[in-house]
């Protein structure tokens, strides 16, 4: 018999796990619980986790293989760990509503993030809902972005990178490395079959087949559409707290609010398969 309970962070999206212990072996029942919880409520919080970077990875591997992302930093001892050390946040990405690395062909699956160091105040992250965004929209607008593309274009985020000094390479090896990739618009979710908005401020989503000023007038639509606060959960960081989010499926953003250093670990799962 199960010894996790599942509390619903939002109607909309997020949970906090509670009796799972992440700094050991997790049984197959409980992985299995934790996992369908995932499909289930997108974004998971476990609060009390005192792990290590180690099992910070083991725990990740459970979901698949892990990487550390391009245009990102990491310990010199940890390859596969994302480093976030940030102070002045406001303007680096992250606090805009995104998913991850969608100039990738095969987007990352999901990602474990974990505080080693917090502000003072400040400094929350916001998780929405993608699904619910979609079923919002009225048949009409669904019909018409069904089958739409749009471009995800790496290099206005990699600029950033660069003049913020976080990025390993440079522009020009990585805009070779990353070319634009097309995605759907509205991405039905391999393991749920349910669809959701699959659209990225962070990579200049521009759709594929629509004039400009179509394009102009339906992606600011539908960004503004995805910061709707029904669709969100708020999560509040403490040391030895852990979070984990599905990246098909959602949207996060971080507060930019805080001036004191903020450092983080997140461990990312790849995709496991085109999108």
């Amino acid at each position: 018999m199960s010894k996790i309970e599942i509390r619903p962070l939002a109607p909309a999206v997020g949970a906090e796990i509670f009796g799972a212990d992440l700094s050991g072996p997790l049984s197959s029942g409980t992985f299995e619980e934790i996992r369908q919880a995932l499909l289930d409520h997108m974004v998971l919080v476990f609060r009390g986790q005192d792990i290590t970077p180690e099992q910070h990875l083991d725990f990740g591997r459970r979901f698949g293989d892990v990487y550390c992302p391009p245009m990102s930093a990491f310990p010199p001892e940890y390859p596969e760990i994302m480093l976030l050390d940030t102070t002045t946040p406001k303007g680096a990405g992250a606090d805009n509503w995104h998913c991850d690395a969608t100039f990738m062909a095969e987007p990352p699956m999901g990602s474990i993030l974990r505080p080693l160091q917090l502000p003072s105040q400040g400094g929350d992250t916001c998780f929405a809902n993608m699904v619910a965004a979609y079923e919002a929209l009225s048949p009409i607008m669904q019909d018409m972005l069904d089958g739409l593309e749009a471009i995800h274009d790496l290099s206005g985020q990699l600029r950033i990178s660069l003049e913020r000094g976080i990025s390993p390479d440079g522009y020009e090896t990585l805009v070779a490395k990353w070319p634009p990739v097309r995605h759907p618009v509205v991405r039905t979710h391999p393991e749920t079959g349910r669809k959701s908005l699959f659209i990225n401020r962070n990579t200049g989503s521009r759709l594929v087949g629509v004039t400009d000023r179509e394009n102009d007038l339906l992606v600011p639509f539908l960004l503004d559409h995805v910061r709707a606060p029904e669709f969100q959960c708020r999560i509040r960081w403490e040391l030895d707290c852990i979070a984990m989010w599905d990246n098909r499926c959602t949207q996060h953003c971080g507060v930019p609010d805080f001036g004191e250093r903020r450092i983080m670990h997140r461990v990312t799962v790849a995709g496991d398969k085109p999108v």
